[in-house]
Formats: C-alpha cells, structure tokens, sequence
C-alpha cells in the first residue's frame, strides 16, 4: 500500500529536480516574449505542487513511479533518415517536420510540398510578420494553471508551428513527429505545438509520438523516459482543423500531455486521439467554444495490455447558442491494465440549443482488466438537447457461438471482435496510410494477448 508521506516528499523533490532541469535548459528560443513567459512559469511551478491521488483530477492515476525517478534534461541526439522514413506517412512525404528528444531537425523535416498559404517550422524561424503576432496566442489559452503544463513552458526548447494565412484551404496532411531517442539514464523531453487557423482557413494535421526501437514501441528497454508535451490550437472564425493525435511511446516510459483548443465562431475542430504506448499516459483535452455554431468532434481510442495506465480527461465548454460536441471514447484493456476516463461537458446558461453528446464504451479481455469512467453533464441552460453514459463489458459468448457457428474458431472469433470494436474509431482517421498502421497495430496485440 503506498505510503502518502512518501509519495508527497518523492513528488517534492521531482518537481524541484524538474524545475532544476528546466532553468539549466537554455531556450533556443530567446526573444523577450518567451523569455518572459519562461520566467513567469517558472513562478507558477514554484507555487504549485505536482498531482497525487489526494488530487480529484487525479485519484485513480497513480504517479508515484515517475516522482522516484531522477530525470536529466535530453540531450542532442543523431537520427538517420533511414530512421525517420519508418515514420513518416505517404501522404507526408513533403509536409512533415521532425523533432529529436524535444529538439527540431531541419536537416529530417520536409515542408517543400506546401504552398505559401500556411507556415510549418520551428519557432525559432517564425516570419516576422507571424512573429509580432505571436504573444497573442502562445501560452494565451484558458483554464486552470497546472505543474507539467507550467514545467513545459519554463523548459521547452523549441515549437512545432503551423500557421494558416485566411481563407487558405491545406490539402496535403502535415505530419508533426516527435520522436525519443533513450538510453540508461532517464531523461525529460518537453515538446511543445502552436497551431493557428486564422479565419476561414482548413487544414488536417498529425501529432505522432514514438521512440527509436526495433521492436514493438510497447516494449519494456529499462530506458525509462518522460514525455511531458502541450499543444495549442486555435480556431478563427469559420476554420477547420482534423487533428490525430497517436501516442505510442516505449513501454517504461511516462508520458503527459495537455491539448487545449479555442474555436471561434462557426469553427470545427475534430480530434482523433490514440494511445498505446507507455506505463503510465495521461492525456487531458480542454476546449472552449467562443462562438455560435461552433461544433467539436472527439473520437478517442485506447489499447492496453500488462501493467499498463492510461487516463483520458476531456473538458468541453460551450458559451453560446447553438454549439455542438459529440464524442465517442473506446478503451480496451487487457492484463493488469486499467484504464481512465473523465470527460466533461459545461453547457451554461447562455448555450441554449445546444447539442451535445459523450459516450464511453469500454472492453476488458481479462478479470484483472479495470476501468475508471465517469462522464459528466453540467447543463444550466434548458432548451438543450444532451446525453451522456458509459459501458463495461466483455466479448459476449452469443457473439463468440455466432461466429464459431460461421467456422472460425473461437481465437479468430475473438480477434474479429475486437477489431471490429477499434475499427469505429480508427475509420474515422482521415489519412488510409495511418488507418492501416494503426489496425496493424491492434491485430499484433490482440494476437499478442
């Protein structure tokens, strides 16, 4: 049973190591804006404390493993290119940008199939025209200060960003890769994304986590590692943007992320997130809906097997009429594994005729398999129309007999059921190439299991 006193000292000194690394970790971004923004979060991390499972937000994560750990700022490592073609999708291959241990790579990154509507690069080669712009969005989002988004600001190196101009229309998918390069020691890699549609503009984009391995990312290497990113996305008046988000980091690794999305009005925003990788993953979503019709989309998938935790949280407020969010949120866990989910929906008073709808299904294979959910309404407003709930369940033995019946044996029957549950999901990726991969994906661990 763990020991509070512990976890709280061990969480202490995590965060003043942390915080250590952070202020030693010279930016190679140094204009006055970021430096003060760093200065400030570093303000905001001494005065904060990192989660527990005292914490409400926290309670079924336990985080424990990653505070008794010593973590080193990653350092400079070099990736061929034979590498990164393994990652990179067909419909990149002339729009990607690569990212070594928190670190961009002009040498790996690609952006020559893009026209000169929409900027991708790092930040530190940011137009000064997009420039001058930039204190208006980065590090601007709402919401409630905590320690790793906090960390992430006084410590990331460098950006991904795109930018695209008004009213341009990006037909080639961008591919943003962040990819980890580890070793005995273990080591902190803080990527960090700025995406910024400005009005009327559409664009679909990849956010793609993994590690250099030669065998399955879901692996144990004892080369623990923690992956701490944040991503901001903002959407002008009528801009669209599709977002994949896929996490599949080494097996003993730690890896926390923060999404948070602002949409003005009439503005669509779809997020297609994946996650199997990592020990212990948490992924928390925050959207606020700044404008009328504004509609947001969430399709989640996650697969877990062994000792494996993941945490989903999802937030998605809606401030005016007519607003919609429908999300659909799978787990499927195996093992040991467990699994979190906690999404929640704020519809006040002013976001009347709204629609909106949450739902998370979840498939344990084994007996030791558990799930947290909890999906939430919070409805002030009273001309709306909401619904919200959650499963449990196991393969049904009518649906197992069925197919048996049909001449598969019950291992094929199985698996067959299992992917079908992913593929709902999956389907709704937008780029085929990364459809594939992922399905390749859930078949290898379903046979696995």
């Amino acid at each position: 049973m763990n020991n509070p006193t512990l976890d709280k000292t061990g969480s202490q000194t995590c965060l003043s190591n942390l915080l250590q690394q952070c202020q030693a970790n010279a930016p190679i971004i140094d204009t006055e804006y970021v430096q003060t923004l760093r200065k400030n979060a570093v303000s905001q991390v001494q005065e904060l404390t990192l989660p527990s499972k005292k914490d409400e937000e926290w309670r079924f994560t336990d985080l424990s493993e990653l505070y008794q750990l010593n973590f080193q700022t990653a350092k400079t490592e070099t990736v061929t290119q034979t590498i990164i073609d393994n990652f990179i999708l067909p419909e990149a291959q002339q729009s990607y940008l690569v990212f070594v241990n928190g670190e961009y790579s002009s040498e790996l990154s690609n952006v020559s199939g893009l026209s000169e509507d929409i900027y991708i690069g790092n930040l530190g080669h940011l137009p000064d025209a997009k420039n001058s712009k930039i204190a208006n969005y980065l590090g601007k989002q709402e919401g409630e200060k905590d320690a790793f988004t906090a960390l992430n600001t006084a410590g990331f190196k460098d950006a991904a960003v795109i930018w695209a101009n008004k009213n341009s229309v990006i037909e080639t998918p961008i591919q943003l890769l962040f990819l980890t390069v580890g070793n005995d020691t273990p080591i902190l890699i803080q990527p960090r994304t700025l995406v910024i549609a400005e009005t009327g503009s559409s664009l679909s984009f990849v956010e793609y986590y993994a590690t250099v391995t030669e065998s399955c990312s879901d692996d144990e290497k004892n080369q623990p590692y923690f992956t701490n990113s944040v991503t901001e996305i903002w959407l002008e008046n009528n801009a669209q943007i599709n977002h994949s988000r896929i996490q599949r980091e080494l097996g003993d690794s730690f890896h926390i992320g923060k999404s948070a999305i602002s949409q003005n009005q009439d503005s669509h925003y779809t997020c297609n997130e994946v996650n199997l990788g990592a020990k212990v993953s948490r992924h928390t979503l925050q959207i606020w809906q700044k404008g009328t019709q504004t509609e947001s989309h969430l399709n989640g998938l996650t697969m877990i097997d062994n000792e494996q935790l993941a945490d989903t949280h999802t937030a998605v407020c809606l401030n005016h009429p007519h607003g919609v969010t429908h999300q659909l949120h799978k787990c499927i866990i195996d093992g040991n594994g467990r699994g979190v989910f906690n999404g929640k929906i704020f519809v006040p008073k002013p976001a009347q005729l709204t629609n909106a709808t949450q739902l998370n299904r979840n498939l344990l294979l084994s007996p030791k398999a558990r799930i947290n959910t909890k999906p939430e309404l919070q409805i002030t407003a009273d001309n709306v129309k909401c619904s919200h709930g959650a499963t449990i369940s196991q393969l049904e033995a009518d649906e197992l007999f069925y197919l048996q019946s049909r001449g598969l044996n019950e291992i094929d029957a199985r698996h067959l059921l299992i992917d079908a549950f992913a593929a709902e999901i999956l389907e709704r990726i937008p780029l085929n190439s990364l459809q594939t991969r992922l399905t390749q994906c859930v078949v290898c661990r379903t046979i696995e299991a």
